[in-house]
C-alpha cells in the first residue's frame, strides 16, 4: 500500500530517486499496520512484579525440591487467589506470538498447523497483489524497448533521470519524456488487462 501510494504521488520532475521517495511512505505504511492491527498485551505493573516473584519462587523451590511449583504454592507464595495467578499466566502466555507454523500435535510427523486451520483473511489482496505483478511485468514487456529500460533504471535500479540520461546516452528531457509515457501506457495496461491470457 505504501509502494502504490509512493508511486501515485512520485513526481518525475523533481528528479529524485523513486527509492529514496518511497522509502518514508512504505515505512509509515508498516507502522500504521503495527499500531492498528499490531495485537500487543500490555500487562499491568502489578502483574509484571508478581511474574518477577514468581520466576524467582519458582527457581527456589526447584533448586530445593528439584521440581517445578504447582500453581497453588506459587498463588499462596505470592498472596493472591489462584484465578489471579492463572490470570497472570495466560497474559504472558498471550504476549508471545504463536507460530503458524508450529505444529499441533509435536509428535505426529507431517501433523497440522495452526496456520491450517486459520482462514486466511488477507489472502485475495496478496493474491490480488501478485496478479498486479504480473501485469506489470507483461506491461513492461509491451512497451518500446528504450521506455522499458528507463522505466526500469528509474524504478527498478533507482537511478535519477539524469543517471538514466548519462547511461542511455540520451537527454534528461528524452529519459522524462520517455518516463511519463511509459507509466501512463503501464496505467492504462493495468486499468484494461487484455483478456487473451
Amino acid at each position: 500500500l505504501g509502494l502504490i501510494r509512493a508511486i501515485e504521488r512520485f513526481d518525475m520532475m523533481k528528479g529524485h530517486a523513486f527509492s529514496s521517495f518511497a522509502v518514508p511512505y512504505i515505512r509509515g505504511e508498516i507502522q500504521h499496520y503495527l499500531r492498528d492491527k499490531g495485537s500487543t498485551v500490555r500487562i499491568p505493573r502489578r502483574w509484571q512484579t508478581l511474574q518477577r516473584k514468581a520466576t524467582q519462587k519458582s527457581r527456589e523451590i526447584h533448586e530445593l525440591f528439584n521440581r517445578q511449583p504447582t500453581d497453588h504454592e506459587l498463588a499462596e507464595a505470592l498472596s493472591i487467589s489462584i484465578d489471579e495467578w492463572q490470570d497472570v499466566k495466560l497474559a504472558y502466555r498471550n504476549r508471545s506470538p504463536l507460530s503458524l507454523d508450529a505444529p499441533m500435535h509435536e509428535e505426529e510427523e507431517g501433523a497440522t498447523s495452526l496456520g491450517d486451520l486459520l482462514p486466511d483473511s488477507h489472502y485475495r489482496s496478496f493474491q490480488l497483489a501478485q496478479e498486479d505483478r504480473i501485469r506489470l511485468q507483461q506491461g513492461l514487456v509491451q512497451l518500446e524497448k528504450r521506455t522499458q529500460q528507463v522505466l526500469e533504471f528509474v524504478f527498478f535500479h533507482d537511478l535519477t533521470q539524469k543517471e538514466t540520461a548519462e547511461r542511455m546516452g540520451i537527454s534528461a528531457v528524452t529519459v522524462s519524456r520517455r518516463l511519463k509515457k511509459g507509466l501512463h501506457s503501464l496505467k492504462q495496461l493495468m486499468a484494461n488487462p487484455s483478456t487473451d491470457g
